[in-house]
């Protein structure tokens, strides 16, 4: 499709983009993630502007650096912060009305922002139909789950408001357009497939890793990174490594979001074998990503459920294999070398795999991660992801 024949004027497309949490933040994971990628991706087809808060989740002060209330570069993209207690209706109105922009692109279908911009079109019964709501796995069940029955109260509201009526929904896998479906209850001509972009590949990426095994004999090196809330799994994979004959050091990353999960868990850590060493380490910036991913043998992350999962492009990027549900559009890893994504009914399965990659020799391991890399560096020049997203925001301009 021809962006000129669409838009017959100079200036790009302008995408008004709604999301919790934004740069400079990063606890947000995913879904801050999906976004800097996308604009990082294709601001040269289109103008991004993000409305956003003034601070990172959990936080009670703002961005150091950031300015609210006036546009800002952030990126490749201008930024509009908010403090949290004027992200209201008439606020977000506002910004909408006063903000010219082709396309409202609204991240998370309980995000309060999506709410209020909805609510707004309702209102003032805009006959804009250039929306697009990107759920961000949240009708996947392990997500879906907690909190249900507010969630299932909030849907039947929206569906009798008919807040979400002609929008175009953002899958990211067939798996999650399907929950959309099921849950909206819509047809799957008002869905999207669009698989989140992953991060743009450059020099230091495409070159081997330089793993270096540890000088100890500890046993083998094994990471969680993620948020430490309950669909990320955490526990499942304590309840695993419990079960493990052989030495472990299992290291856990991210940000405890969910105080009654985290301490379950360390409950768990604290009656672990004395061969599983665990220790937790707290939030991880995103530049140290990458570092952290190339001192273990295996990323471990029995996730329930992910529309993309960033963790774990990040992690094979860096060469090391996955070990993952089979609730994420990862699949057949263990095919093309790059891990294994497995049913968490077969809890015996997880166990023989730490098991066997515990014996492998360090060139065995070194030798594996030279796949993966290669692997997944095919696997992620694949254009078709990119051409799906620009095609995403050019139906919205035709819808």
């Amino acid at each position: 499709m021809d962006l000129a024949k669409i838009m017959p004027y100079s200036v790009k497309p302008v995408i008004l983009t709604f999301i919790g949490n934004y740069l400079p933040g990063y606890k947000a994971g995913g879904i801050l993630r999906s976004i800097v990628n996308t604009v990082e991706h294709l601001s040269d087809d289109f103008d991004y502007k993000i409305i956003t808060r003034d601070r990172d989740i959990g936080d009670n002060k703002p961005y150091d650096g950031i300015k609210t209330h006036q546009w800002q570069c952030m990126g490749k993209a201008k930024v509009y912060y908010l403090p949290p207690r004027e992200c209201t209706v008439k606020t977000i109105s506002d910004l909408i009305s006063n903000t010219k922009h082709d396309v409202l692109y609204l991240n998370s279908f309980f995000e309060p922002f999506t709410v209020k911009a909805l609510l707004k079109r309702k209102i003032s019964r805009t006959s804009c139909t250039q929306v697009i709501v990107a759920p961000r796995g949240e009708f996947a069940w392990a997500s879906l789950k907690l909190k249900f029955p507010k969630k299932l109260i909030f849907i039947l509201a929206a569906k009798v408001l008919g807040l979400y009526k002609n929008v175009l929904w953002h899958a990211s896998s067939n798996i999650e357009a399907s929950d959309i479906i099921k849950i909206m209850r819509i047809n799957k001509d008002a869905i999207r497939i669009a698989l989140d972009l992953p991060n743009k590949i450059n020099e230091e990426d495409s070159q081997t890793s330089a793993f270096k095994p540890p000088l100890d004999n500890e046993g083998l090196r094994v990471v969680f990174l993620s948020r430490i809330s309950r669909e990320k799994n955490l526990d499942f994979a304590l309840k695993v490594l419990s079960q493990v004959k052989g030495k472990v050091v299992f290291d856990i990353y991210g940000p405890a979001e969910d105080p009654i999960y985290w301490k379950e868990c360390q409950g768990l850590i604290g009656s672990l074998p004395p061969n599983v060493k665990a220790a937790y380490f707290g939030p991880v910036h995103p530049d140290q990503v990458s570092h952290i991913f190339k001192r273990y043998d295996l990323c471990f992350f029995p996730s329930g459920g992910e529309n993309y999962g960033h963790v774990i492009a990040e992690s094979l990027m860096a060469g090391t294999p996955v070990l993952i549900s089979d609730k994420t559009p990862w699949r057949n890893l263990s095919e093309e070398g790059l891990g294994w994504d497995i049913d968490l009914k077969q809890i015996n399965i997880f166990i023989d795999i730490i098991e066997h990659i515990g014996s492998l020799t360090q060139s065995e391991i070194l030798k594996n991660r030279a796949i993966v890399k290669a692997k997944i560096l095919e696997r992620l020049q694949n254009s078709a992801a990119l051409a799906a997203n620009r095609q995403l925001f050019e139906s919205a301009l035709l819808h």
